[in-house]
């Protein structure tokens, strides 16, 4: 326990003093732009802050490189003034996404079926009449809904699956 305060209190001082003499990291005025940029980045959500993340690092270029947990805690606790650093499982429950939008696409169907499935799809797809939903259902595989919650992907996949379809959910 010792030696992780050393750290943390070496680090300290040592960002104080990177700071002090860097006249790039010192406090002072900050420009309305940065500060409009901020302002847009504290409104976003956790989710979103991950993809910015995902989105940054593929536009500058910047690859994945893994740091070490502990130095990075002590980083982070230096530059903050914060002696106690982040532990693994909160930043890792930062940056997983949970999929909330799911796809339910058609993938095959059972011919004696056919005639079923074309009524299905008529019903539960807006905008298709019978023969618009006859050209669906031939020209499989098919996305027969974009953006459901996973209970109402699977609710339609149960329905299409009692008519002859082979459904996924992505």
């Amino acid at each position: 326990m010792y030696v992780g305060r050393s750290l943390c209190s070496v680090q300290t001082a040592t960002s104080q003093s990177v700071t002090d003499t860097n006249p790039i990291l010192s406090p002072k005025e900050t420009s309305p732009k940065i500060k409009a940029i901020v302002d847009e980045i504290g409104k976003l959500t956790l989710l979103e802050v991950a993809e910015l993340n995902v989105a940054l690092k593929e536009a500058l270029k910047i690859p994945d490189a893994p740091m070490m947990p502990f130095a990075a805690g002590a980083i982070m606790a230096g530059m903050t003034g914060d002696k106690s650093a982040k532990s693994d499982e909160d930043d890792d429950a930062a940056t997983k996404t949970v999929q909330t939008a799911f796809t339910l696409k058609i993938t095959k169907f059972d011919e004696g079926k056919k005639v079923a499935l074309i009524k299905e799809v008529k019903n539960q797809v807006e905008g298709l009449n019978l023969v618009q939903a006859k050209k669906f259902v031939e020209s499989l595989p098919q996305v027969v809904k974009n953006n459901l919650s996973k209970e109402e992907a699977e609710k339609l996949k149960t329905t299409l699956e009692t008519v002859g379809a082979t459904c996924s959910i992505e």
